[in-house]
């Protein structure tokens, strides 16, 4: 029961999205072009054909959302040069939505019912989709179609049947958000700081805009709930001035900086806090910022950088002493980047393939039904340890306290992500907070 309930982060995430572009693949979009076909299938064999749906391009940029493709990409590319599952190989078929739902739905029409009238195009599954408008999410569940280790940005992965995003979930996915409508996440993140750190005091920077101001509130509120001090301080979106911001955390000797803020809005707080010569234990950031990208992100910005702080429900993709992260390096190389996205898309490429391999094994043959019975009863996946363990309950009641873990890594320069800690350790119980999504 120590899986980490990552709703809070979810819709932080579905907020900030709006305004950041952060993250993922440099890989040019021409890469990925001919809908993404991993390989050509051998002769005599019937490919096993899953659906990636992915908002590659996007109001928010083209690299905000490809990081859980090019992961699950790599890893069918392995897998199909090592004999594929069963011997058959996983034909890949990627889809861009553009970031709308209107595109959404036409990727999922595409990829669940076939493009063209025929019923050997369909997809068995759609896999680590990632999608900043999951407009389709219902007709996927009403076509009974697994959607396997899925970016939970909105509230499709706690609402419908059939959805299993790569953090699990409690919530009974009768068709209603969360309970009620109402989705809950922990503290886990200002306990660690708290307890492991002794930080007392937070600042919370957002931008005066909607989304930004609503999900520092979020951040308030859990912070508040931990007893931490908390100094909010908030600026123009269109002409911030950070350095002022800056300047106000340092006189209010804060020890912990979170923020409701874009990637550049991010580079440019880092600055200011440079600039003006602030001390403090860590800048948390969360999974999405958890990038190899950094030292060219934070270029100007040398202290700060390295008082960056990462959490997630992950295993740091540095943390190269273990077997399952040797193999996603191994096989992202070629990608040049690295990111916590990619390997959680990798991980979701392994989850499916568990499932289809079981499926072959029983005899019942790679279908929709038998991959969904068998992530229905997935209980505890770890991905070979990738994973803080996953689980899919339907609970009637919200959590209302739940021991919580989290995977915690420090950026140092010369040495990149540095775990702290093992993430099946760094596990409290703390309370869950609700809040509408």
């Amino acid at each position: 029961m120590r899986r980490r309930l990552r709703a809070a982060e979810s819709a932080a995430l579905g907020l900030l999205l709006l305004l950041s572009a952060a993250c993922g693949s440099r890989l040019p979009e021409s890469d990925f072009e001919h809908r993404g076909r991993s390989t050509t299938p051998a002769a005599g064999t019937t490919p096993l054909r899953v659906g990636i749906i992915t908002s590659a391009t996007s109001p928010v940029g083209a690299a905000a959302f490809t990081g859980p493709r090019d992961g699950a990409k790599a890893w069918f590319d392995r897998l199909n040069a090592r004999g594929g599952i069963d011997g058959r190989p996983v034909e890949v078929r990627l889809c861009d939505d553009g970031g709308s739902g209107v595109g959404n739905n036409e990727c999922v029409h595409r990829l669940i019912d076939g493009n063209d009238g025929n019923d050997g195009n369909k997809v068995v599954a759609l896999v680590a989709t990632t999608a900043l408008d999951y407009a389709g999410a219902s007709r996927v569940s009403h076509a009974r179609v697994p959607d396997i280790g899925g970016q939970p940005i909105g509230a499709a992965y706690d609402t419908y049947p059939h959805l299993y995003g790569i953090y699990g979930s409690l919530a009974p996915r009768d068709g209603t958000p969360g309970w009620g409508g109402l989705l809950y996440g922990g503290t886990e993140v200002y306990r660690y700081f708290a307890r492991v750190h002794g930080a007392r005091t937070a600042a919370v920077v957002s931008y005066n805009q909607a989304a930004s101001a609503a999900y520092a509130r979020l951040v308030v509120r859990g912070l508040k709930a931990e007893g931490y001090d908390v100094v909010a301080e908030e600026v123009d979106f269109a002409l911030p001035n950070f350095r002022a911001a800056a300047a106000d955390l340092k006189e209010q000797g804060a020890d912990l900086v979170f923020d409701a803020l874009d990637t550049h809005g991010n580079a440019r707080l880092c600055e200011a806090l440079d600039d003006v010569g602030a001390e403090i234990t860590a800048k948390v950031t969360n999974v999405q910022n958890w990038t190899s990208t950094v030292p060219e992100d934070y270029k100007d910005s040398p202290r700060c950088r390295n008082a960056l702080w990462a959490t997630g429900a992950s295993r740091d993709y540095e943390d190269t002493d273990q077997a399952a992260v040797r193999d996603f390096r191994d096989g992202t190389e070629k990608l040049g980047t690295h990111s916590q996205w990619q390997l959680e898309g990798w991980a979701a490429a392994m989850w499916f393939t568990e499932a289809a391999r079981a499926c072959a094994q029983a005899g019942t043959g790679v279908t929709r039904a038998c991959v969904d019975d068998f992530m229905n009863r997935s209980q505890g996946y770890t991905a070979d340890g990738l994973l803080i363990p996953v689980r899919f309950e339907r609970s009637a009641e919200p959590p209302r306290t739940r021991r919580t873990c989290l995977s915690v890594a420090r950026w140092q320069d010369g040495r990149g992500w540095v775990s702290q800690g093992d993430m099946n350790d760094n596990c409290f119980d703390v309370p869950q907070l609700a809040y509408r999504p």
